[in-house]
C-alpha cells in the first residue's frame, strides 16, 4: 500500500504563524490566549478551503497546551499536545453537523458536555458546517451555547453563515475568514515544490493558484493532480494543457490584432481557440478579464489589483502602453454587452465573431479628431420663410407681422399611456427670424426702455396666440422687467413654464435683439410660486398641481416628450 499523504492534509498548518493568508484572525486568537479574554463560543465562517477548521484545531490545541511558547504557540511536546496531534485527545471533540443534525445528536453533545477535562483546562468542542443542523436541534442547542460549563468551550465552523439563525449568531464571537491571495498561494506552493524536489516555474504555480479560486485546499488538491500528470517539473504550457485553461497569448495576440485593425487575424484566432475545445462564453469572459487587467496596468497605483506572475505583468504593462484608456472602455463595453447576450444567442460563434469585427473597428484616434457638434436645445418650430420687419428707428413701435408658429406634434398624454405613441425627429430647421431695414447705430449696443421692451415683448408673444395658446399664456402671464440695460428678467409661475421659456429663448432673443438693435442683452427666469388660493385654470396649473402630489408625473412628461391634452 502506499505511503502517499496529500498536500493538503500532510502541509496542514499546526502553528498559528503557519497558516496562509489569516494573519487578523490568527493575531485576535492570539492575543485572546495571552491576554485571557476566552469567550465561549466562537464562529468561524467564510469559503471552503481557506482555513476554518485548521484555525478551529491550532486554537484548541493552544488553549489546552502546559507549555506555550514565549509567542502564544503550543510547544507540540507536552502530553496534551502529543495526544491531539495523536488523535487521542478526550478534551478536543470534533462533531460533523452534517451527519449529526438532529435533536438526538445535540441532546448527547449536551450531556458529554457536563464531563470536565483529564488533562488541560478546556473541553473544546469543535461543530463543523454548523448550518446543517436543523432548526429544532439548534432551538436546543441555545441554552447550552448561551451558559455552558466553565470548561466547556464551543467552535463553530461554516461556509453559509446567512443560514445560521440570529439567536446562535448573538451568542458568539464571529470571525470571518476571507480568501487567500493568489500571491500568497504562490509563495506557499513554492514552499511545497522545495521540500517535495519539484521544479517548477512560477507561471504554472500562479495558474493553479487562480485556479484555486482563494482556496488553499482546492490549490494543494490541484497541485497534486499536476504533479501527477506532468512529474516533478512543473510548466506552464502542460498545467495550462491539463486544466484547459486558456493561454495569456491568444488575448495578448487578440488586442494586437484590435489596435491593427485587423479583422481576419481576430477572427482566425478565435477559431483557434475553439478548435482547441474552448467554450466561446468562456472565451469572451477571459477577454473582459483581459482588458480589465490591461486597464489597471495604466495607472500604477491600480497595478496593485492585477494578479500575475512577474513576467507577465511585464506584459501587460508593454501592451498597456500601446492601448488607449478609450479603447479599452468601449472594448469592455463591447464585451459585456456580448457576454450577456450570448446564452439568448441562436448562433453564438457567429455573435462572437461579430463583437470581435466590432472590437477591431474601434478607432479612438478618429473619434477625438471629429469635432464635437452641439446638439441644438428643443425649439418651437418655426418656418423660415416668415420674416418680422421692424421700423428703423427701435424706439418706435415697429410696424411688424405676427409670428406664425405652427402647432407642435407632441403626443397626448392620453395617447402615450395607450401605447400609441413613437417620437418623431422633426426635419424643419430652427427659427431663424429675419429683419429688415434695422438700425446699424450704436453698433447693436442701442438703449431701449422698459416700455419699448414690452412692446416688443407682446408683440413676440402675438405669434404664439392663436396656434399654442398656452405659450402665449405663460409669455403674458408676467411682464418682462429691465434690470439693467443688458439683462432681461423674465417671470415664471412654475418649472414647466420655465422650461418653455427655455426652449424658445435662442428665438426670442433673436428676435428682442434685431427689434431692439442691442445684441448684448440676456434674459433670465426667476420661478414665483403661486399662492394656495390661486384656482387652477389652465392646464399648466393643474398639471403643476398634480406634480406636488406625485412627482412621478413629472418624469413621465419629460421621458416620453408629451403634451398636456
Amino acid at each position: 500500500m502506499s505511503d502517499f499523504i496529500v498536500s493538503a492534509r500532510k502541509y496542514r498548518p499546526a502553528t498559528f504563524v503557519s497558516v496562509i493568508g489569516q494573519h487578523a484572525v490568527t493575531n485576535t486568537l492570539k492575543n485572546a490566549i495571552k491576554t485571557g479574554h476566552i469567550a465561549h463560543a466562537y464562529l468561524f465562517c467564510g469559503p471552503r478551503g481557506v482555513g476554518k477548521t485548521t484555525c478551529a484545531r491550532i486554537f484548541a490545541k493552544t488553549l489546552n497546551c502546559l507549555n506555550r511558547t514565549p509567542d502564544t504557540e503550543a510547544c507540540q511536546e507536552c502530553e496534551s499536545c502529543k495526544a491531539f496531534s495523536e488523535s487521542r485527545s478526550y478534551n478536543i471533540h470534533e462533531l460533523d453537523a452534517a451527519s449529526n443534525n438532529s435533536v438526538e445528536d445535540i441532546r448527547t453533545l449536551i450531556d458529554q458536555v457536563r464531563i470536565p477535562p483529564q488533562i488541560g483546562k478546556y473541553s473544546i468542542y469543535i461543530i463543523d458546517e454548523v448550518h446543517m443542523l436543523s432548526s429544532q436541534a439548534f432551538n436546543a442547542f441555545l441554552k447550552t451555547l448561551e451558559e455552558p460549563p466553565a470548561h466547556a468551550i464551543f467552535i463553530l465552523a461554516t461556509t453559509e453563515k446567512h443560514k445560521i439563525i440570529p439567536t446562535i449568531l448573538s451568542r458568539c464571537q464571529i470571525f470571518d475568514f476571507h480568501r487567500i491571495r493568489i500571491e500568497d498561494s504562490v509563495q506557499y506552493l513554492e514552499y511545497i515544490s522545495k521540500n517535495e524536489s519539484v521544479n517548477y516555474e512560477v507561471e504554472a504555480l500562479s495558474v493553479i493558484a487562480q485556479k484555486a479560486d482563494g482556496g488553499m485546499r482546492d490549490a494543494l488538491s490541484i497541485y497534486d493532480q499536476m504533479v501527477s500528470f506532468v512529474g516533478s517539473n512543473l510548466t506552464y504550457k502542460g498545467v495550462i494543457e491539463s486544466l484547459n485553461v486558456l493561454d495569456y497569448e491568444f488575448y495578448f495576440k487578440l488586442v494586437d490584432a484590435f489596435l491593427e485593425h485587423n479583422v481576419s487575424k481576430a477572427l482566425l484566432i478565435f477559431d483557434e481557440i475553439l478548435d482547441k475545445g474552448f467554450d466561446g462564453h468562456n472565451f469572451i469572459s477571459g477577454l473582459s478579464s483581459h482588458l480589465r487587467d490591461i486597464l489597471v496596468c495604466k495607472d500604477p497605483i491600480t497595478l496593485q489589483l492585477l494578479e500575475v506572475s512577474a513576467s507577465i505583468k511585464e506584459q501587460y504593462k508593454a501592451q498597456a502602453t500601446r492601448c488607449p484608456a478609450e479603447l479599452i472602455f468601449e472594448a469592455l463595453g463591447i464585451c459585456n454587452q456580448c457576454d450577456v447576450q450570448y446564452k439568448i444567442s441562436k448562433n453564438q460563434r457567429l455573435h462572437v465573431e461579430l463583437a470581435l469585427i466590432q472590437l477591431s473597428n474601434i478607432d479612438p484616434e478618429k473619434k477625438n479628431d471629429e469635432p464635437e457638434v452641439a446638439k441644438p436645445k428643443q425649439q418651437s418650430p418655426i418656418p423660415t420663410q416668415n420674416k418680422v420687419v421692424t421700423s428703423t428707428d427701435a424706439g418706435s413701435k415697429p410696424a411688424s407681422s405676427p409670428v406664425s408658429i405652427p402647432r407642435p406634434t407632441t403626443p397626448s398624454l392620453k395617447d402615450a399611456l395607450k401605447g400609441g405613441y413613437q417620437k418623431q425627429e422633426t426635419t424643419e430647421k430652427p427659427i431663424e427670424i429675419v429683419s429688415e431695414n434695422i438700425s446699424t447705430s450704436n453698433n447693436g449696443t442701442n438703449q431701449f426702455t422698459q416700455e419699448q421692451l414690452l412692446a416688443e415683448w407682446k408683440n413676440y408673444a402675438e405669434g404664439y396666440k392663436t396656434q399654442e395658446p398656452r405659450m402665449y399664456s405663460t409669455l403674458v402671464a408676467y411682464e418682462p422687467l429691465l434690470k439693467d440695460p443688458t439683462t432681461i428678467e423674465f417671470s415664471v409661475s412654475n418649472q414647466l413654464q420655465e422650461e418653455a421659456i427655455r426652449n424658445i429663448k435662442v428665438n426670442l432673443l433673436n428676435y428682442l435683439k434685431k427689434s431692439l438693435n442691442n445684441y448684448t442683452i440676456d434674459i433670465v427666469t426667476n420661478i414665483t410660486e403661486k399662492t394656495e388660493s390661486n384656482k387652477l385654470y389652465t392646464s399648466e396649473d393643474k398639471f403643476e398641481h398634480m406634480i406636488k402630489k406625485n412627482p412621478d408625473l413629472y418624469k413621465l412628461k419629460q421621458q416620453f416628450n408629451l403634451d398636456f391634452e
